[in-house]
């Protein structure tokens, strides 16, 4: 067995392990456009805005990152008492494997940093935020719920963006109650201080970072350790895992030798927005699945590699790190078979670079020619498929007893085999309007014996200014006379 095939093998233990994360909360606002002209006034591009998301962002996108890896999470940081707080509370919200612990600050301004974006590249960040400090009760209430909360939690990541949550004493009376119940802190840094981080685990600075904390030049593998190795001795840090974008990632390790260094895992790098949020999250929630540390960074390397791969603030899931690790001629991040929270991160991501969406759906149970002609046509229509499938249960419910004749896993595979499909999405219900409107494909693709008034999810496209395209069918084609042939 490859040692990449054996880590892959590793990324099932992440399952259900908890994790508490205590940081700064933020909105992370995403503003997509084109740029055709350059404004009259000035010498700057003008972005005409076609759509806008939001999403968690800071310790949020570490939560995200855990719980896509299959984790759950403990979640204690502070909002203010306005519409940002509410919208980011709301989100988290929607987390099913998240249990949140928020303190409102009455009065403060939620960060909140909007990105500008035009095929694929960012063009301006606008930052709102306070950084005034935190009202002692504040800080009582959160220091409590957190101290409270690390001896269920397998592992503690500490998500330092320097917006007032992780004060000195927050920080040291957390580390300290980690380290005597036994668990491993890990610490995204901010700032040239590392001492404020004594007895941690493990901290993730990135070169910069790493340089401005260690006093030190740095400019190659030599130094990267060197300066890794002060910081250890002079902060009583156990480890450093340094992120050196194109360079990979070195580890440096208390009483281990040499150095790990990893070679960058990413292909093509569109944004690096939440990579270090990636890494944290995938080391802490290795580290609290009992993986030697040296394994947890190559789990957290691969990782990193995915996201900088998509567009925005993004997350990188258990089966896409399976993916990239188990089979290196696969796309990082293109597993094709997906629920429905990480399909709708991967069309996010197509639309940032400015690619149209398609979507289809059906039972797909025995494949045949007229399945092959109406995905063809489907994938004509648009960048990128999306092909809404019929969970066995709901199979069950629509077509009876006997059906379907293969698994849900079964039909995926096959269907993400095909060169037209690009993303298999199974669904529970009995039809996909749920899913069409988490998703909002830019067209829909059904097969021409519908009218577009009988086509499920046709009056939500058409309302939101899609196109609603009626395929042409092979004739002489289906899965129920097939069936019946078999039977005779």
């Amino acid at each position: 067995m490859t040692e990449r095939a054996a880590l892959a093998g590793l990324v099932e233990r992440l399952a259900g392990v908890r994790v508490l994360c205590l940081g700064d909360l933020m909105l992370d606002r995403f503003v997509y456009g084109t740029v055709d002209r350059i404004s009259p006034e000035a010498p700057i591009p003008v972005l005409r805005i076609g759509r806008e998301a939001a999403m968690l962002g800071g310790a949020g996108n570490v939560v995200r990152n855990v719980v896509a890896l299959g984790g759950r999470a403990s979640f204690a940081s502070v909002v203010g008492d306005d519409a940002a707080g509410r919208e980011v509370t709301g989100l988290i919200a929607t987390i099913d494997a998240v249990e949140p612990y928020l303190v409102v600050a009455r009065g403060r301004e939620t960060t909140i940093k909007t990105r500008y974006i035009a095929g694929g590249q960012q063009l301006l960040r606008a930052d709102r935020e306070n950084l005034a400090p935190l009202a002692p009760s504040v800080t009582a209430d959160l220091r409590r719920v957190a101290v409270s909360e690390i001896g269920e939690a397998a592992a503690t990541v500490l998500s330092d963006y320097g917006k007032g949550v992780l004060t000195d004493e927050v920080i040291a009376e957390v580390i300290g109650a980690c380290r005597d119940a036994g668990r491993p802190v890990v610490v995204d840094p901010k700032g040239a201080d590392f001492t404020r981080y004594a007895g941690a685990s493990a901290i993730t600075p990135n070169v910069r970072e790493l340089a401005e904390a260690s006093r030190t030049t740095i400019a190659g593998d030599a130094e990267v350790a060197a300066a890794a190795a002060r910081i250890m001795a002079e902060c009583g840090i156990a480890a450093v895992l340094v992120t050196r974008g194109a360079e990979g990632m070195t580890l440096v390790e208390d009483g281990v030798a040499p150095p790990l260094h990893l070679p960058a895992e990413a292909r093509e790098v569109f944004d690096v927005s939440g990579a270090g949020d990636t890494v944290a999250a995938t080391l802490a929630t290795a580290l609290g699945a009992g993986l030697a540390l040296a394994d947890a960074a190559r789990l957290a390397n691969a990782a990193a590699g995915i996201v900088v791969g998509k567009v925005g603030t993004a997350v990188a899931s258990a089966g896409e790190l399976f993916g990239a690790l188990h089979a290196q001629e696969l796309l990082l991040g293109e597993r094709k078979v997906a629920g429905m929270l990480e399909g709708i991160g991967r069309v996010e991501e197509w639309r940032g670079r400015g690619l149209g969406v398609g979507f289809t759906n059906g039972v797909f149970d025995l494949l045949h020619p007229g399945h092959i002609s109406l995905l063809s046509q489907a994938k004509a229509a648009c960048d990128r498929l999306v092909v809404g499938l019929n969970s066995d249960a709901s199979v069950s419910r629509i077509k009876g007893p006997g059906r379907p004749v293969q698994t849900e896993a079964a039909r995926a595979a096959v269907l993400s085999s095909l060169s037209a499909v690009d993303l298999v999405v199974i669904f529970a219900e009995d039809t996909p309007v749920r899913l069409i409107e988490a998703l909002r494909p830019d067209v829909l693709v059904k097969g021409a014996d519908y009218a577009v008034s009988e086509v499920v999810g046709a009056d939500i496209v058409e309302g939101y200014g899609g196109k609603v395209l009626l395929a042409d069918l092979l004739a002489g084609h289906s899965t129920t006379a097939t069936i019946e042939r078999l039977s005779k």
